[in-house]
């Protein structure tokens, strides 16, 4: 692992960290929920179809 890290500059290294929470914008934003799934609100227990 050392001796991969030494060939790699440190350019690079700092790039790819960059390039990591970039790639989180190209994942879907919005889940696939099921609407009857339970869910707890401010106490209440409600089902997530009754939000809508």
């Amino acid at each position: 692992m050392s001796r991969f890290m030494r060939k790699m500059s440190r350019r690079a290294i700092v790039q790819a960290l960059i390039a990591l929470p970039a790639l989180s914008l190209f994942r879907s934003q919005q889940p696939v929920v099921d609407a009857d799934e339970i869910v707890e609100i401010n106490g209440w227990i409600l089902r997530r179809s009754d939000l809508t």
